[in-house]
């Protein structure tokens, strides 16, 4: 099977460019790294990019991209991948050189129509990310709200290797998959809805007073805050979600639960209740996760 590395970046389409790069700088606590063409990278790592935002007439999920544990898995993943009737592409290196990676492959899902990338290599810049208010410590995760959560359970479980780490409910509603190896409680999280969008993206931070710090920045900034702070029950991870500026539910989450590799322990079956989601009691405003279009018309044709 696929043995991943990490959640590499995502791709968000964002109606005004400038406007989204100075929240995800000064607010989310990225660094901009380049900007040109109605696009913009930015980093949260040494790699080159974990966010990728591209100007757009509709926001929205474009693009969600994982990272291969070594450059042999790259010929493993593909042949995975053709196995399972996904046709992949492998991207030209024109393209592959515009994205400072390596090998890279793409293909969509056949349940929501996302696409998705497994490469190797990115480049490392020279200097260190350098924290804003906070530390962010790494890209952490996606949770998609879907009228298809059996079928997008059966494609990330059984197509693409993830391991599942909690699920919830008799008839089950939520499920937290982790990329294995990586040794996060989830990379991938699923919940059911009425429709199929992202609910949000997840950003882990190094401690708790980063979270702290952050609702105090938000609170000054005038920044909606969607949820929290509180504890999520499944990964034990402190958590606070807020808006970006195209009303997108991003979240600050520290302390997650990690497996190792082997001998981990068994999912569990959780309830499907409000303490599962906050130990401490809270309720999500209205618009948390309320906005998350899924951008499914994307062009895959080699550059």
């Amino acid at each position: 099977m696929i043995r991943y590395k990490k959640l590499g970046y995502v791709v968000l389409n964002v109606t005004d460019l400038n406007k989204s790069v100075e929240f995800y700088e000064k607010i989310a606590g990225m660094n901009l790294v380049e900007q040109a063409n109605e696009t913009a990278y930015l980093r949260c790592s040494r790699d080159h990019h974990n966010l990728i935002l591209e100007q757009s007439e509709e926001a929205g999920l474009k693009r969600v991209a994982f990272e291969l544990e070594s450059a042999k898995q790259f010929d493993i993943a593909f042949k995975h991948l053709a196995e399972k009737d996904l046709n992949p592409v492998e991207l030209s290196v024109k393209e592959t050189q515009s994205l400072a990676q390596g090998r890279t492959l793409r293909f969509k899902d056949p349940v929501l129509g996302v696409t998705y990338e497994m490469y190797i290599e990115m480049m490392q810049l020279g200097t260190p990310y350098t924290p804003v208010n906070t530390q962010i410590e790494r890209l952490g995760h996606v949770v998609f709200e879907t009228n298809k959560f059996d079928e997008l359970f059966d494609f990330f479980v059984n197509k693409l290797g993830f391991a599942v780490s909690d699920f919830s409910g008799r008839q089950v509603g939520w499920a937290w998959l982790r990329a294995f190896p990586n040794p996060l409680h989830h990379s991938i999280g699923i919940t059911k809805g009425t429709e199929n969008k992202m609910n949000h993206l997840a950003y882990n931070v190094v401690s708790v007073d980063d979270v702290g710090k952050q609702l105090v920045k938000l609170k000054e900034d005038h920044v909606p805050i969607l949820f929290g702070p509180g504890r999520h029950h499944p990964s034990g991870s402190i958590f606070l979600y807020f808006a970006d500026p195209d009303g997108l539910s991003i979240e600050y989450s520290h302390g997650m639960e990690q497996f190792p590799e082997e001998d981990a322990r068994e999912p569990r079956r959780l309830e499907p209740s409000k303490e599962t989601l906050d130990e401490w009691g809270g309720t999500p405003e209205p618009d948390f996760g309320k906005y998350g279009k899924l951008i499914v018309d994307y062009d895959m044709s080699i550059k």
